[in-house]
């Protein structure tokens, strides 16, 4: 399902950016990313919606995410998976390095290993543990072992981290130029990346004029007509989106997949004990909480790893009981507390955050609870997470809240159960033990689910090269190709 509505330094750099390509503004695409201004330029493995964008357009992996969302070729032209799915086998394309050199089997190995040490410690590091084996076949072949089957393998390999870096640079398929806090993306030849030429390869592409910046300043240059496409949105700033007659068409929503919920920062006073932590889960009306918001099938969960993720035989809590039932019971636990109930909540600053939290106060004043924001630099008892899922497994869900990630509430046994399901041959035996996993978890409430993530764009309507999926991909490769 669709989310859907219900019924100036800036333009200098990025005028000057384009002027660097074409004579012709036609040639260009403004785009805005909601994020700091220097988002764009960072580098290393942590990297903001911004920087991952920028990283998949100029540094490919052995495959890349199209802008549908479906794995595509990259650096690997082709590849096979062997029939137990242990076994992923890639012919690399015919091409050379930045710096004129071949392109070989060894080095993208090499890059690959340094890239998965790196990742060591990380929610994506964990992901990437059941990668057993990297190893080069042939002078163009590459072999990544498993040790055990992950149909969603090739998803998590697209990943803009897992580009692969030569002396430092990437092979695009798009190149740089910086210009203060502003960016320009072209198109590379095609024969510099081992692909057919032609003297009219550049008709009908365009370049992409880009900036990172704050949500307002996006949306107000969008509607002033300065940029045309607008990325990165998120429930925080939603409200900011225009929503009237002359907008419509222009509002993009993805149906996202990931976590929308309050994890606990702090297991002290009210918090201290699962029952009162659930207790403030029990409470809220997930079906009436995004509301406010106007939107239309945005999908709640009562889980960690969403019914649609599980699959078969996946329930969500609590089905046996009224929301007034819920929360007589959440009453009673609240009651029997005789400290102090409030609970300071750290939230990103936003209008989308601001109405959140009014709906979630107002649940949990139903039970006796007082709920404020977070004033900066003040600890909180809980914090906002909204993240998009990297590939769609229950183990995804399950590594955010890995010990090696978070220390607060995370559970050594649950960490042990969802390394042995990677070592796991047997897909019945596997699923298995994440379900164990996931119920050691769930007991120990150190997180309160709401539902999926919400992810909005803008887009002009003679824009192609845009199309709304599940992971809320939206890379700016096609936005070049296609024509507007």
């Amino acid at each position: 399902m669709q989310f859907h509505f219900r019924a100036l330094t800036f333009v200098a750099a990025l005028s000057a950016l384009a002027a660097c390509g074409s004579g012709d503004d036609a040639d260009v695409v403004r785009i805005a990313l909601i994020g700091e201004p220097d988002a764009v330029f960072e580098t290393g493995l942590r990297l903001s919606m911004p920087a991952q964008q920028v990283r998949a357009a100029t540094v490919e992996g052995l495959v890349a995410i199209d802008e549908t969302g479906a794995v595509v070729p990259a650096l690997a032209e082709r590849w096979i998976v062997t029939d137990d799915g242990m076994s992923y086998i890639f012919r690399l394309r015919n091409s050379d390095w930045p710096d004129g050199t071949t392109m070989t089997a060894e080095q993208v190995r090499d890059a690959l290993k340094r890239t998965l040490r790196d990742l060591s410690g990380t929610s994506l590091g964990l992901d990437l543990a059941p990668i057993s084996e990297v190893r080069a076949m042939t002078g163009r072949v590459i072999e990544i072992r498993l040790s055990s089957a992950m149909p969603d393998f090739l998803q998590l390999l697209a990943q803009p981290e897992l580009g692969i870096f030569h002396k430092g640079k990437g092979t695009g398929p798009m190149e740089l130029t910086q210009a203060g806090t502003a960016a320009r993306l072209s198109l590379l030849p095609p024969e510099t990346r081992g692909l057919p030429t032609s003297d009219d390869w550049r008709e009908g592409t365009r370049v992409l004029a880009l900036e990172a910046m704050p949500a307002r300043q996006a949306v107000d240059a969008f509607s002033a007509g300065d940029v045309d496409i607008v990325l990165g949105g998120t429930i925080v700033d939603l409200p900011l989106a225009p929503t009237g007659p002359l907008s419509r068409g222009n509002i993009r929503l993805d149906a996202a997949r990931g976590l929308l919920g309050l994890r606990v920062l702090r297991a002290e006073g009210l918090l201290a004990e699962p029952a009162r932590r659930e207790a403030l889960a029990l409470a809220i009306e997930r079906e009436t909480l995004l509301a406010p918001f106007n939107i239309a099938g945005w999908i709640p969960s009562t889980r960690i790893a969403p019914v649609a993720v599980v699959g078969e035989g996946a329930a969500e809590r609590w089905t046996n009981a009224s929301i007034e039932q819920r929360r007589a019971d959440a009453r009673r636990r609240i009651a029997g507390f005789e400290g102090p109930k409030t609970i300071t909540v750290a939230l990103p600053e936003g209008p989308g955050a601001d109405l959140l939290l009014r709906e979630i106060a107002a649940d949990w004043r139903e039970v006796g609870v007082n709920a404020v924001r977070a004033r900066s630099g003040q600890p909180a008892d809980l914090e906002l997470v909204d993240t998009l899922a990297r590939y769609g497994s229950r183990r995804w869900f399950l590594n955010q809240f890995a010990c090696r990630v978070r220390r607060v509430l995370c559970d050594p046994k649950a960490d042990e159960l969802v390394q042995a399901a990677n070592r796991e041959a047997d897909p019945a035996a596997r699923a298995t033990l994440l379900a164990e996993a996931e119920t050691r978890l769930t007991a120990q409430q150190g997180y309160i689910p709401l539902g999926a993530p919400v992810r909005w764009s803008l887009v002009r309507g003679d824009i192609s090269g845009f199309i709304e999926n599940n992971w809320a991909i939206h890379p700016l490769y096609p936005l070049a190709l296609a024509p507007r």
